[in-house]
């Protein structure tokens, strides 16, 4: 089984990949926690990274695309689900030519579509943990993972988040007409109950 999660930011990506994991014996890959593995244990790749992030600018495709790379590598034959990756359709084109030089051609793509609004009241009462990196919705003192101290981030005001969501929309309308081209993109409506949203995915998954 091999599997990419889209969808905006709290979208419950994260949320469903955690079902999924404890389900399916699955290989949960985050791009956020490579990123921040790789920036940790200071590799060749992390310090790269971390000269744009220090900069405020985003991290280039290339660096990104050869952390996944290295991950999937580590795993091998393992089933696996991307949470955050592709972002672009210039990724999801590296990711399709990496998994066809292994004979591991995508299993399903999921789409998580939330209505704006609601993703706008969810972020607004996301947290982030200091220590792990973790990120939660709703009131917590510690983090519920690690016990770190928890803070909100300054771009999780309504704003920011329209304009972050104005151009998730640019770039997921071309992976999602991407993916459909592949007759292997699903869209679950991903309101209600973390468990709703899962039957909804269970349907899909074999």
């Amino acid at each position: 089984m091999r599997l990419v999660l889209l969808g905006a930011p709290g979208s419950g990506k994260g949320t469903q990949g955690g079902l999924i994991k404890s389900r399916h014996n699955v290989v949960h890959i985050s791009t956020g926690d490579i990123l921040r593995e790789n920036v940790k244990n200071h590799t060749q790749l992390g310090l790269e990274a971390k000269k744009f992030m220090d900069a405020g600018q985003l991290v280039p495709d290339e660096v990104i695309n050869n952390m996944l790379a290295g991950k999937l590598d580590e795993i091998g034959d393992a089933s696996f689900m991307l949470d955050g990756f592709p972002r672009t359709f210039e990724q999801a084109q590296f990711l399709d030519e990496y998994l066809s030089k292994n004979s591991r051609p995508l299993s399903a793509v999921f789409y998580f579509a939330v209505p704006d609004q609601e993703i706008i009241a969810r972020l607004s009462k996301r947290l982030t943990c200091k220590s792990c990196g973790k990120i939660f919705n709703g009131d917590f003192d510690s983090c519920p993972a690690c016990g770190g101290e928890m803070y909100k981030r300054d771009d999780d005001n309504e704003n920011t988040i329209r304009n972050r969501l104005a151009i998730f929309h640019v770039n997921n309308k071309s992976l999602l007409e991407y993916y459909a081209g592949k007759n292997i993109l699903h869209e679950i409506a991903a309101s209600g109950s973390p468990e709703e949203i899962f039957e909804r995915v269970s349907v899909h998954l074999s």
